[in-house]
């Protein structure tokens, strides 16, 4: 029997973690369904997914998380799910807080974000003063404070999951967050833990973050109103 969620893991370079998470989802959350979107990744991360016998959609080329994530959203909506969850091939993601925000949707919202920061406060270091600043930009443009913007542990209804799949191409960073968010959607937070990566790096180092950081105020402040749909 079909799920009605369907767990979306885009992966780029991640042949020492995807088993890891897939496995865990197959052993533990089996009521929920999911897709591996392998993003071109040029290491053995395809491989090991079709070794396995996991559920793939093998592009070929990276596309970036955004291309993937709208890959993975396209597979959603033409399979006809209700709910969709984003989530890190990295094993930083854990589903024992899916039901929560699986609920929150229920409730009528469009958009429902795993935050760690909903009872903890942000460090001082440099990626949690950017996303307090991302958090001040979304509270000025849009009225509404969320407090772990740079989440990446999402779930979508199935009105985002059309949204996505036929009118953006856009990836669901911050500034798409918002952009929503002034269009009408209701946006939610529930309280989760993550874990640290397993294995490899991040691709986003302190430059990197710095760049991430000022791209998305910039998108949030100054872009939003030239973004098109389509």
């Amino acid at each position: 029997m079909k799920s009605e969620l369907l767990i979306v893991i885009p992966a780029y370079n991640e042949e020492d973690n995807i088993e890891n998470v897939v496995s865990f989802i197959k052993e533990k959350y089996n009521q929920y369904d999911y897709i591996v979107v392998n993003d071109g990744s040029k290491d053995k991360t395809a491989e090991i997914c079709y070794e396995r016998g996991y559920e793939i959609l093998d592009l070929p080329v990276n596309l970036g998380l955004a291309g993937a994530f709208q890959a993975g959203l396209k597979y959603a909506y033409q399979k006809g799910y209700q709910y969709a969850v984003q989530f890190d091939a990295d094993g930083q993601h854990r589903p024992e807080f899916i039901p929560a925000m699986v609920e929150k949707i229920k409730e009528g919202y469009d958009i429902v974000i795993g935050s760690r920061f909903v009872k903890i406060k942000k460090d001082k270091s440099l990626r949690m003063i950017g996303s307090r600043m991302i958090t001040v930009a979304i509270k000025i443009t849009t009225g509404i404070r969320i407090s772990d913007p740079t989440s990446g542990m999402r779930m979508f209804s199935r009105n985002m999951i059309r949204e996505f799949a036929q009118n953006l191409n856009y990836g669901p960073e911050p500034d798409t967050m918002s952009y929503l968010v002034k269009n009408g959607a209701r946006i939610s937070e529930v309280p989760v833990k993550m874990e640290e990566r397993q294995f490899g790096t991040s691709y986003l180092n302190m430059l990197g973050s710095a760049k991430y950081m000022s791209r998305m105020l910039i998108s949030i402040l100054l872009l939003q109103n030239f973004r098109k749909r389509g």
